[in-house]
């Protein structure tokens, strides 16, 4: 049986967590993120890698917003390893990150909010997310009229 482990991406890294975000994405089970974005991102995420090594199975990522908040985003495990338990763990590494940086106030934006309440995260009014609004928000082709649940979780 394949052993993996949980660790931060490297660039080599980087065209398998595309090819994973744009799967899901087509799935309509998140959006796309460029491969720029994931470049100068790439220390926000964490992927799920083979002990035996080959390209990796999961990522999510860890980006911050603002002082006091950050967000979980592209989060996403290869079919073949769902429902094992991995996307938690992947989600919690983010966590853990979350709280050695000193934030405590976590939200995601979400298709999936059944997995996101069994972590933790409560269902919130993304008006109480102006920051991510007009940061990122305002550049997606779905603005303003996103469908996306907002969630929250405080550590």
């Amino acid at each position: 049986m394949e052993q993996l482990y949980i660790r931060k991406a490297t660039v080599q890294d980087v065209k398998t967590i595309h090819g994973l975000l744009m799967q899901f994405s087509k799935q309509g089970f998140l959006l796309p993120r460029s491969y720029n974005d994931l470049y100068n991102h790439l220390r926000d995420i964490f992927v799920l890698a083979s002990v035996e090594k080959g390209p990796i199975k999961g990522c999510c990522s860890l980006a911050i917003t603002w002082d006091n908040l950050a967000e979980i985003r592209s989060l996403g495990v290869i079919d073949e390893l769902q429902g094992r338990g991995w996307g938690k763990r992947l989600v919690e590494a983010c966590l853990s990150e979350a709280v050695t940086l000193g934030l405590f106030q976590i939200f995601t934006l979400t298709y999936q909010a059944d997995f996101f309440r069994k972590v933790g995260f409560e269902e919130v009014s993304k008006d109480v997310l102006p920051q991510k609004v007009w940061s990122d928000c305002i550049k997606c082709p779905k603005f303003p009229d996103c469908d996306e649940i907002a969630m929250m979780l405080k550590l």
